[in-house]
């Protein structure tokens, strides 16, 4: 067999067992090291295909794919610094527990090491930040077909079993490096792989049993890749304690019934209140995924330290930045919702969350109406979403989302990178969850984060999408102002508030898409309601950070004053 022939049926097995295992999309960047497999996923029927110019937006762009598909997706580069590229959103992917299949083409072994070119070390270039890495052999040698299809079929099972995360596959490749395409693949076979959920035991079973039967209980749900099912529903009308919900679990959206009541989306400005938080000390405390967003939360939950704490989590990794969780279960959520619990008819501890979180819509409907800030502008944003995925950046966007986006029946999922909470990549990301659901899309960003990712935007040329960019220009990094180095004005400006002057209109022309700038609520609805004529349309809202932090603080204030003479 000529090494031609050798090529192509190698990529050929590569790209199909990847297929048979569950992938679906590849997101490929330019190169030539890596054409044999670019040239194979063209090829096969199976992989949806995704150009993205530069490796780190294409990154971000896979990871967004995979969070939103609930999917593992392919990422392809070439040798070199590209794929040193991929670096943070792979940091990001391994915490947020999402399932990649990064995979790097690479010079040959008889060019590593030796000053070629685009050769660098690229075995475990990710350390310890993917879940598996191998560096595959040349696809010249015997057995090769055998060992490689194992291979592959451990890379996914190892990205899509929890707790999910990415994997690398490094793999050489020797000049010439084009396939015979009228070739025909026959497959070797796949593995057939069977599972079973992590499944509650008896005693487990009989210990969740007996901590749900007390009223001061909190049910706090963290990021939730999915919809909650029917059961989880009938679960929380029949416990009735408080269901503190993060914006990412996604229950304040798309929901109807009796059970309204229960989810508390307004904790994180209630327990600013000290009276409230002394008050309203829980017995016990179920978290479902990761901690929440919410700092008041995190410190609220430090600070009483319940007698019982228990986390769900698949993974042997407990999640428990506070060192106050008491019990660590490792099972699927799911057995939670299975529970035969008598039914609480009512519930004071309930009835009081409830009564603080209908004061805090009610101030904060006059609030809005009075005032204006970014929050204020966020609430309208989230009021004017429905049949659309809201993607948002990290810093404040991810925090006014917490505290403005109130319950609703409207359907928004919420997204978010919050594995390592950072602002790199966010524009891509919102590109990929587009691509994953395939319907309409808002970005809720700031500036520098979308100064951070602006070339992300080349998406926008490389597929057909649809998405609204809203962008918070306050003219640096707001969410600095609300620390405690914002009181020493002394190189506060210089380190932190980093203002650019920069404005996004000449960006909007550059990749041909809408622009409006706007100061007020009237402007933004107006821009929201504007049907768009474009692929992506950018609405530039200025604010002041100075504003921004008094007016919040009004709110909060003004909350507590409220609560503590409760």
């Amino acid at each position: 067999m000529t090494n031609r022939k050798y090529l192509t049926e190698y990529v050929s097995a590569f790209t199909h067992s990847l297929v048979n295992q569950g992938v679906k999309n590849a997101v490929i960047s330019p190169g030539s090291r890596s054409t044999p497999l670019a040239y194979a996923c063209m090829k096969e029927e199976g992989i949806t295909v995704y150009r993205q110019i530069d490796e780190r937006s294409a990154a971000y762009f896979a990871l967004g794919l995979a969070k939103a598909s609930g999917e593992p997706v392919m990422l392809l580069c070439t040798s070199g610094t590209a794929a040193a590229n991929y670096f943070p959103a792979i940091v990001e992917a391994f915490y947020a527990r999402i399932p990649l299949i990064v995979v790097t083409a690479d010079r040959p072994h008889e060019l590593r090491e030796v000053g070629a070119p685009q050769a660098i070390n690229q075995i475990n270039l990710f350390g310890s930040h993917v879940k598996w890495s191998v560096d595959l052999p040349m696809p010249e040698e015997e057995n090769r077909i055998g060992f490689l299809v194992r291979h592959l079929h451990r890379a996914v099972k190892n990205a899509v079993s929890a707790p999910r995360g990415p994997v690398h596959l490094n793999v050489p490749f020797r000049e010439p490096l084009v396939l015979d395409f009228e070739q025909q693949y026959d497959s070797p076979g796949e593995i057939q792989h069977l599972r079973g959920d992590f499944e509650l035991s008896a005693s487990t079973r009989d210990f969740l049993e007996e901590i749900t039967r007390t009223d001061k209980g909190l049910l706090i749900i963290g990021e939730m890749t999915g919809e909650m099912p029917p059961e989880f529903w009938t679960f929380i009308r029949k416990l009735n304690w408080p269901v503190l919900a993060d914006p990412l679990s996604n229950i304040r959206s798309n929901k109807e019934g009796n059970y309204q009541n229960l989810i508390i989306d307004s904790y994180d400005a209630i327990l600013k209140s000290e009276v409230f938080k002394g008050n309203m000390v829980p017995d016990t405390v179920i978290r479902i995924g990761p901690q929440p967003v919410s700092k008041p939360l995190t410190l609220y939950l430090a600070s009483v330290k319940p007698d019982i704490y228990a986390v769900f989590d698949e993974s042997p990794m407990m999640r428990d930045a506070q060192s106050v969780v008491t019990h660590h279960i490792q099972a699927s959520e799911a057995g939670l919702w299975q529970l035969e619990i008598p039914a609480k008819v009512t519930n004071s501890y309930t009835e009081k969350w409830t009564a603080a979180s209908q004061l805090f819509w009610e101030l904060t409907e006059l609030h809005c109406n009075e005032k204006l800030d970014e929050g204020v502008l966020a609430k309208v944003l989230f009021d004017e979403l429905d049949r659309c995925d809201l993607i948002v950046s990290s810093s404040m966007p991810i925090r006014d989302t917490d505290t403005y986006f109130k319950t609703t029946t409207r359907d928004v999922m919420i997204y978010a990178n919050r594995g390592a909470n950072g602002i790199d990549g966010v524009v891509s990301t919102a590109f990929g969850v587009q691509a994953a659901k395939q319907r309409p899309a808002v970005l809720f960003i700031g500036d520098l984060a979308f100064l951070h990712d602006l070339n992300g935007l080349i998406a926008s040329k490389m597929q057909e999408t649809d998405l609204t960019v809203v962008v918070m220009n306050n003219d640096g990094g707001g969410i600095f102002s609300y620390l405690a180095q914002s009181q020493e004005e002394r190189y506060f400006e210089e380190l932190f508030g980093t203002p650019t002057g920069l404005k996004f209109e000449d960006a909007a022309r550059m990749y041909d898409a809408e622009y409006a700038a706007v100061e007020t609520k009237e402007q933004l609805r107006s821009a929201l309601r504007t049907p768009k004529e474009k692929a992506v349309k950018i609405i530039e809202v200025f604010t002041d950070r100075e504003t921004n932090v008094r007016v919040h603080r009004e709110l909060w204030n003004r909350l507590a004053e409220e609560l503590d003479v409760q």
